[in-house]
This record gives C-alpha cells, structure tokens and sequence, in this order.
C-alpha cells in the first residue's frame, strides 16, 4: 500500500488531541464509524490512520495521519478533497502539509515546463530577478490599459499581466484587452528591444478559459495567469497539460478562505505544472509573516526529485523603496510584482518602471561583484 503523510496543525487542549486526531483520520478518509465497516480489506488499506501527535505550543498540536494514495487517482481536486474537504469545516484545523509516494507524485503532474529558468530565458534575464506589473484599476477600456501596459514595457519590465480582478467585462472585454495590450507592448519592445511579455488573466467557465487560450495562441502570446482557487485545480491541472508550451502564473486569490498552509499550496501548485507562484510579500497590505514568505519561496524553488523549479513572485504593496530589502531576503532567483505604487506614479510611469528595473540589474550587479 501507498501513503500520503498528512500534517495537520490542531488547536484545543492536550488531553483532546488523540480523540481529535483519530476523529479526523476516519473523516478524511472513510467517513463512517469504522465499526460498521465489514470489509477487513477497507479497515487495512483505506483508513486513515494516526502516525504521531507533536505539542508545538500549549495548546497547538501537529498531528500526523497517513491516508491512503488510492483514494486520489490522478486529480490534484479529488487530493485536496481528501486531505481537507470535510475537515475544513472545523476551525481548529489547518492543513499544514503532505508528503506525497512518488508514484502519486508523478499521476498528478511533471512539473512547471517553463518554471524558473524558463520564465528567465524567455525575458533574457541571465541570472537576474525579474520584475512585472499589473494593469489596473478595473473599469478602464482597453486602449488605456493598453497605454499602460505600453508605459511599463517602455521601463523594461519582464511581464506585465492583468489584474486578477479583470475579466470578461463590458468594459474590457477579454479579446480587445488582449489585442489593444499586446499590440502596445510590441510597440514598445520594437523601440527598447527588450522582450516584455504579456500576462492576461483566465477567467469563467471551463470553455470560456479555453476559448481565451485561442486567442492568447493567436496573438503569439506564451504566458497566462490563472487563479487556482477560482477555476478549480483540477480544471488548472488539466490545462496545464494541454497547453504545456503556455507559461502558467498562479494567483493567490481565495486562498486565504481556507485553512490551508500557504506554502503547500505552492507545493502542490508548482507539481501540477505551474510556472510561477504569486504571493502577498511580507511587510505589505497583507499579513503574511517573513517566515511563511520565506517557506512559499523554498516550496516553490528548492530541489524536489526532477520537478524543475518555479518562481516564487512576492507581491502586494511592493514599492521602489523595498526592492533591495526584498532581493537581500529571498536572492535572485525571484520576479517582484509591483503594480499600484508604480501605478501611482501617474504620467511618470515609464520613469518609475525604469527605475525599478535599474534597482534589480544594480543588485544582480553587485552580487556578481560581491
């Protein structure tokens, strides 16, 4: 039999934590009073089980269960439906992580195709951070985000992508976003020579993602974002295999609804094949601490059998002022996301977006020469 080994961090009082933790083995897995159960077959090779309970605090408990790999198949969606879909309800548990049998490992994905490396090669970054940016507010037409996205790519920004919040809105339908943002940003790269790319995000039903993969195919684009949360990961998962020359950016949206550690999302993200992961940085709007941003960037980067790496992208509240702080934190191997504050910059946004990438090719400069 295959294991996955599931961690689990569990709130409550001490003398609570075996009863909890057997509790929760049997609801991520059967889902009925193993008493009732007749098939010895079942009791031995579906149940879960309780492997070890670890205080880390008076009152907060690693609990680990094993659960069986049969249970998944090849579906990323059916995998977090077993490690946390009824146990989600309770709010005194987190999902903390999984360790995966390489057998299941390799059903549910083969990695980014693109990933760090190749998200570097296509912008011919060397060995640099990358930068982007993001077209907003919403409720702009699509020849003033095209006159943005012109502006950033005159700076020589690396990726310049869609709002998450940018959709298929009769403001700023889909297809002419993506004609009037592409064309600009072609403008603009036969005048740098850099080659900035283009990062419209996915949206809607599963049909209507696929129909926007047409027409990113069509205007020569090879890099979309897409909200894993939203879309649904198996419907992600799947088109990751389909389309395994387009580069994938996921975004964080809604996951932050769920009582799942931010680090194995990146995880399991990066196993299903995409490219890159957004996050909220440290120290910005949202409350992510150093050492959570840190754990996202290593489960994104660091060595994990053949799986090539992805690239780890701290975001939100981002500004100038931070970027040398930011590359100390995390190295180089990194893309900084900074919309709003060089948005704020108003008709001085090429100025600002220049800036910016001065800021991270001094610091790749500095630490060849350090």
């Amino acid at each position: 039999m295959s294991w996955i080994d599931v961690t689990y961090h569990l709130r409550g009082k001490a003398a609570d934590a075996a009863a909890r933790a057997r509790t929760i083995a049997v609801e991520q897995s059967i889902e009925m009073p193993p008493e009732a159960v007749d098939d010895d077959a079942i009791l031995s090779d579906v149940l879960g089980h309780v492997t070890g309970i670890e205080a880390l605090e008076p009152e907060l408990h690693a609990v680990r269960i094993q659960l069986a790999a049969a249970t998944i198949g090849a579906d990323a969606g059916q995998l977090l439906n077993m490690l946390f879909g009824n146990s989600s309800l309770h709010d005194d548990l987190t999902l903390a992580d999984a360790e995966l049998p390489a057998s299941l490992q390799r059903e549910l994905g083969s990695g980014p195709g693109a990933g760090l490396r190749g998200l570097r090669a296509r912008v011919k970054a060397g060995a640099r951070a990358l930068t982007a940016s993001a077209l907003k507010p919403q409720g702009l037409p699509p020849a003033e985000l095209a006159k943005l996205a012109h502006a950033f790519a005159l700076g020589g920004i690396d990726y310049v992508k869609d709002d998450h919040g940018l959709a298929q809105q009769s403001f700023s339908p889909f297809h002419q976003r993506v004609t009037a943002c592409t064309a600009a940003i072609r403008r603009a790269t036969a005048s740098t020579g850099h080659p900035t790319r283009y990062v419209p995000s996915l949206s809607g039903s599963l049909d209507a993602v696929r129909d926007q993969l047409r027409i990113i195919r069509e205007e020569g684009l090879d890099t979309a974002m897409v909200a894993p949360a939203i879309l649904g990961l198996s419907n992600v998962q799947q088109l990751v295999r389909d389309h395994r020359d387009i580069a994938f950016l996921a975004h964080p949206s809604l996951t932050g609804a769920a009582r799942i550690a931010p680090a194995f999302l990146a995880k399991l993200w990066r196993l299903i094949g995409l490219d890159a992961v957004i996050f909220p940085n440290h120290g910005g709007r949202f409350g992510y601490s150093p050492e959570t941003c840190r754990q996202i960037a290593a489960a994104a980067r660091a060595p994990s059998g053949d799986l090539a790496a992805a690239l780890p992208v701290p975001a939100g509240g981002l500004s100038l002022a931070r970027v040398p702080e930011v590359l100390d934190f995390y190295g180089d191997e990194v893309m900084l996301l900074i919309g709003g504050n060089l948005l704020a910059e108003r008709e001085r946004l090429t100025e600002a977006s220049a800036a910016f990438v001065a800021q991270v090719h001094h610091h790749a400069g500095a630490e060849i020469h350090a």
